[in-house]
């Protein structure tokens, strides 16, 4: 539990830039889930310095909030401080040639990734259609190297630059320097990318926008909407997640307001109005269904928020 009188301190240095007790369960896919003991929303550079400068010394654990694609919130909440980047960190460059003939694109940390790639391939600029089906943000995709369709934020990703919210220190960070592997990064819970440059290949918009659509297309008809993350389990080595919870009899499966869907077994929704804790019990069961199963125990793509402990 965080001291409430660091909170308070954190609030005095912050003034109007803090929000306490905001929704923060309702700012993810899943919407459900608490709120943020404290929720600060960074429009600019000055903002992210002038929370480092409040943190100073503050023992105070920072959540960075993308478009929450990937987060699950305990009912309980969040008893740190979660940031959210707008404003100036939504913006896409104009895209400069490189020598090679290709491409390159810089998009801020807050940049809806299907609006990145819908804008590339508009203008006829191939490599980023896959993002279409991630409804994250760029800075959400550096940090879990998102990826979909045999494509991933490391295949085309140049270089990101990362700001660390405890002394406000910016670093340009290459795919190598980030630890990129499979829905992975070193980025530490206290640093936030506030941009990224891709590098794309010049091609036919119209052949562009074809292979954006071929994604919604597919995504509509094998994987279910409503509030849900996405996978919920990372696909194990040479087999799918959804196959094995499938195997183990756990498509379908209930608990409370939770459900593995039956369109695709890798997801789990959420009733309107449900809870974040059942979604968590759920994945729980799920998890320990596959490996009585299968022996295998698969690891979540989700992140926890909240709950305590180890998931």
């Amino acid at each position: 539990m965080t001291p409430l009188g660091a909170l308070d301190d954190v609030v005095a240095r912050l003034g109007p830039l803090a929000v306490r007790d905001a929704p923060l369960g309702a700012r993810t896919t899943y919407r459900v889930g608490g709120t943020a003991a404290l929720l600060v929303e960074a429009r600019r550079v000055e903002d992210l310095e002038r929370l480092a400068s409040a943190l100073d010394g503050a023992e105070v654990p920072i959540l960075v909030v993308g478009r929450g694609s990937n987060l699950l919130v305990a009912d309980r909440g969040f008893d740190g401080v979660a940031v959210v980047l707008a404003g100036a960190f939504e913006s896409i460059d104009p895209m400069v040639g490189l020598a090679d003939g290709t491409v390159s694109v810089r998009a801020g940390g807050a940049v809806a990734l299907p609006v990145l790639a819908r804008r590339c391939a508009d203008q006829g600029l191939t490599g980023l259609e896959w993002g279409v089906g991630i409804p994250g943000s760029v800075g959400g995709a550096v940090r879990m190297n998102a990826g979909g369709h045999g494509d991933d934020t490391a295949s085309s990703l140049l270089r990101a630059e990362v700001v660390n919210l405890r002394d406000a220190i910016a670093s340009e960070r290459t795919p190598s320097s980030l630890g990129l592997s499979y829905r992975h990064s070193n980025l530490a819970p206290d640093e936030v990318v506030v941009a990224a440059t891709f590098v794309v290949a010049r091609g036919d918009p119209a052949a562009a926008r074809e292979r954006v659509a071929d994604v919604v297309r597919w995504r509509r008809e094998h994987q279910p909407g409503g509030p849900n993350c996405g996978s919920v389990f990372q696909n194990p080595p040479d087999d799918h997640a959804a196959r094995l919870i499938e195997a183990a009899g756990a498509k379908g499966r209930r608990h409370g307001t939770a459900t593995v869907s039956d369109k695709h077994a890798n997801f789990i929704q959420a009733d309107r109005d449900g809870s974040a804790d059942d979604v968590a019990a759920l994945i729980d069961e799920v998890r320990d269904l596959v490996a009585e199963d299968s022996g295998v125990t698969l690891r979540t793509e989700v992140v926890f928020v909240g709950f305590g402990g180890c998931r």
